[in-house]
Order: structure tokens, then sequence, then C-alpha cells
């Protein structure tokens, strides 16, 4: 179990005592919130991946998890549990449709985990987790329209349209598998040229060791490099900011948000990403209504609290529905 440091417990504020997790495909952070808003014991586990029982291994790994987090918070007792995963998710039918990266298609995973947990379970996407989350407590407070993007390994995105998330049935926000360059590179997911091919961080390390014949551990070190003179680290970095203000621009002209908040391992390159980022996407649009582009503040800790609040949402639901 590696050590992870507990988010700011006033961002939550006061509600009901809950469990969130936040499945991903190599780690799984959880925790338990007090009724104070304290998020009690976060950790980082690895995700047991099973290929013959995908979604009942992991759940199973959740329920495990749950038991300790009770054990060590003795008194505190959650009415209900958040559960956010990666790939596409319906979260109002509570299956998990497909997770290339976990193995499962069409698992009914809401319902194995109220099983497994014996307690209701806020069933939802991990980014679209973080989104809200950003939307609610972090950097999107105080916007109605909202792109989230999370650039890293891959590149996802969350929508809140109209101060609501819009999941579209569970395909929404998949950005980073959406076109840039048709004559470009087949992306893992099958198609051609997707944007994360390009500009995604892993995407940045693994264009430069090819171009250059030298591996680097991450895209910070093609940053670096650029800045340094590298011509190709040049052109690699290059690429991929010309990739994302294009994507951004074809989002601006379609949903006209009123902010992009980018997040993920890549936004920590702070003024070296967003400075030629807002130039070229300035470039790019005309009549358009320009986005703010604004540094995520909830860092890896979006999800887990995107899905906490998940699992409030639906207890105080059920609260007033029993009131009602």
């Amino acid at each position: 179990m590696a050590p992870h440091p507990t988010p700011d417990a006033t961002r939550l504020g006061p509600g009901h005592a809950v469990l969130a997790f936040d499945v991903g495909g190599t780690d799984t952070k959880s925790a338990l919130v007090d009724a104070s808003g304290r998020v009690l014991g976060l950790r980082r586990t690895p995700t047991p991946l099973d290929s013959a029982d995908p979604a009942g291994t992991i759940v199973a790994s959740l329920a495990v998890l749950a038991r300790e987090h009770l054990a060590a918070a003795p008194g505190i007792v959650p009415v209900a549990a958040g559960v956010s995963v990666p790939g596409l998710v319906d979260e109002l039918a509570g299956i998990g449709m497909f997770a290339s990266n976990l193995g499962w298609r069409d698992a009914p995973i809401r319902s194995i985990a109220e099983t497994a947990l014996g307690l209701p379970v806020a069933f939802g996407h991990d980014v679209r987790a973080a989104g809200d989350a950003e939307h609610r407590l972090g950097a999107a407070r105080g916007y109605g329209d909202v792109v989230v993007l999370a650039i890293g390994t891959g590149i996802a995105s969350a929508l809140v349209l109209g101060g609501r998330p819009y999941a579209g049935g569970g395909f929404a926000g998949e950005i980073g598998h959406s076109l840039a360059d048709p004559l470009g590179e087949r992306c893992p997911c099958g198609a051609i040229g997707c944007l994360e091919t390009i500009a995604s961080a892993g995407a940045i390390a693994r264009r430069y060791a090819a171009a250059s014949g030298t591996p680097v551990g991450g895209a910070r070190e093609v940053l670096d490099a650029a800045t340094a003179g590298d011509p190709l680290a040049r052109r690699v970095w290059d690429d991929a900011v010309e990739a994302l203000a294009e994507a951004i621009a074809r989002l601006v002209a379609i949903l006209a948000p009123e902010a992009v908040v980018i997040g993920g391992g890549l936004a920590q390159a702070g003024p070296a990403l967003f400075g030629p980022l807002g130039a070229r996407l300035d470039a790019l649009l005309s009549f358009h209504r320009r986005p703010a582009l604004v540094h995520a503040e909830l860092g890896d800790d979006a999800g887990l609290l995107g899905t906490a609040l998940a699992a409030r949402d639906l207890a105080g639901a059920r609260r007033d529905g029993d009131s009602a």
C-alpha cells in the first residue's frame, strides 16, 4: 500500500459519510469520507487483474478495502459508496460497457458492488468524476459550460453543459480518440491519427524517442530538450501543442465552453504549455467565444473527490425520497 497525502478536507464540507473508490488500470484510490468532509485513510493499492472475472475480482478487492477503512475508523458509518472506473461507462444503467485495460464488457458493476459492499452505490466514469469535482470544488467553479481535459498517458475529457455533466450515454468525452491526423499513426483503439497519438504525454515521449533514437523518461524531458534547442524535441512538442489547439478549437466551435480546464501530467509543464496553446488557439478562432484555459486545481485526487461527491448525491437523493 502506497502512502498518499490526504486532500484538503475543507473542500468537501459537511454531508453524509461515504466510501469512495477510484479504480484505475494500475492502481485503485480509496478513502472513507466522514460527515464533516474529512477524507480518511486515503490509500493507493494495486488494481487486481483477472481475465476470467475482471469485474468480480475488482469489486471483491473493493469490499476488502471497505472493511479495512471501516476497521480503521470505528464509529463512522457510511450510508453509500461511490465507484468510478475507466473506459466506456453507462452511469444510468450501472454498466461498465468496455474497459480495454481492465478487461470487461457489459459488466453490471453497480449491482455487483452493491451486493459486495452492502450499500447503495453511485457508479460512474473516472474522468467525468474528476470533471465534476473540478466543476464543484476546483478550477471550473463558476462556469456553466466547461470542458475538463486530462492529458497523461492518454487524453480524456469531461463535459459540463448548462451546469450539468454530459455523458452521451457513456460515449461522450473521448476527445483523445478524435481525428487529429488522417495520415497519422494507428492508435491502439484501431483508428488512424487519434489526438492522443500526437498530444498525450505518452505520445510526446514515444514520438521523440522514435525520431531521435534516444529513449526518454517522459514528456518533461522532451520539453527540456526543446527548451535547450533540440530541433527534434521542438518539432515533437510543437506538433503536440498544434494538435491540442486544433482539437480545442473544434470544441469551441461546437460547444462554446466558457473554460477549458487542463489537468494530468502534461499540465505540469505550466506556461510552457498554456502560453503557446493559448496563442495558437487565438490564431485559430475568429468570432467564437474564446474560452479561458485554466490549470486544474485538484490534481490526482480529483477522481476520488468526484466519486465521493457522487456517493453523497446518491445518499441525499435517497434521503429526500424516503422523506417525501
